[in-house]
């Protein structure tokens, strides 16, 4: 049987024949338990809240220095639903903002390197394609407080910044946007990618085909209905936030 499994703590010993440990934050995710079971050559430990807490700076230094990774992936953000940053802005600006800044802190001081996640939606999401260069303008405070959390990121050269589109299988909703142009991706596909780009550095666009939401569900679930984005975010909410991806391909090979 090969060795070369995705292994979580065990008895709190690491495994003396893997020469890499990675910490994830926000493992217990929908995202976290499909990565969980992705086979890599890597040590890698998925701390919970009372182990690792991001609000707390001395929380990640005292568990960073005890497991003595090479590579934090920190993936803990407050993401759905979208009103909550809003009805919450305290909750959005501690974990987003704040918590990656102390994430960042932390990495830096301790020499490790760092991946950050963050979100397609920084881009202005009017003409799409975007390219990792291209200006960024969020539309709300989801992709404010992550854009919050890429400034820290951006200040630390060895850091790689994810700017991502993914979603669940099979797609949790009944209907679908067809009038709204991404890059959706499914979860299970980002889990083997991650570990070919984690020792690269710099921003890179992490999607698939740029396509309308209904088309991208449809070759999946032939029965999804259709859906308008216009009419439920209105006239004035940006619909293409699509990425340009041709350096994502182009590492990959």
């Amino acid at each position: 049987m090969k060795k070369n499994f995705l292994k979580m703590e065990e008895n709190g010993s690491p495994m003396s024949n893997y020469k890499k440990t990675i910490v994830i934050t926000g493992g217990s995710g929908r995202f976290g338990i499909k990565l969980k079971k992705i086979r890599t050559k890597y040590l890698i430990f998925f701390p919970k809240k009372k182990e690792l807490d991001i609000i707390k700076y001395k929380s990640i230094l005292k568990y960073l220095k005890k497991k003595k990774p090479k590579i934090v992936i920190h993936m803990a953000a407050l993401s759905r639903p979208m009103d909550e940053h809003y009805k919450n802005l305290k909750k959005s600006i501690d974990i987003n903002i704040i918590g990656t800044c102390n994430v960042v802190k932390a990495c830096q001081k301790l020499n490790i390197k760092l991946v950050y996640f963050s979100t397609s939606y920084v881009y202005p999401g009017t003409r799409g394609n975007y390219k990792e260069t291209d200006p960024v303008l969020p539309k709300n405070n989801y992709s404010w407080s992550k854009l919050g959390g890429e400034c820290a990121v951006q200040m630390y050269d060895n850091s790689l910044i994810l700017r991502i589109c993914m979603t669940e299988k099979p797609f949790v909703h009944k209907k679908a946007f067809c009038d709204f142009i991404t890059n959706f991706i499914y979860h299970d596909d980002v889990a083997k990618i991650l570990f070919k780009i984690i020792h690269l550095k710099g921003i890179i666009n992490l999607g698939g085909k740029i396509q309308s939401v209904f088309k991208f569900v449809r070759k999946d679930n032939p029965s999804i209905k259709k859906s308008f984005a216009k009419k439920i975010l209105g006239k004035n909410y940006p619909l293409n936030p699509s990425m340009n991806i041709s350096k994502l391909i182009r590492v990959l090979k």
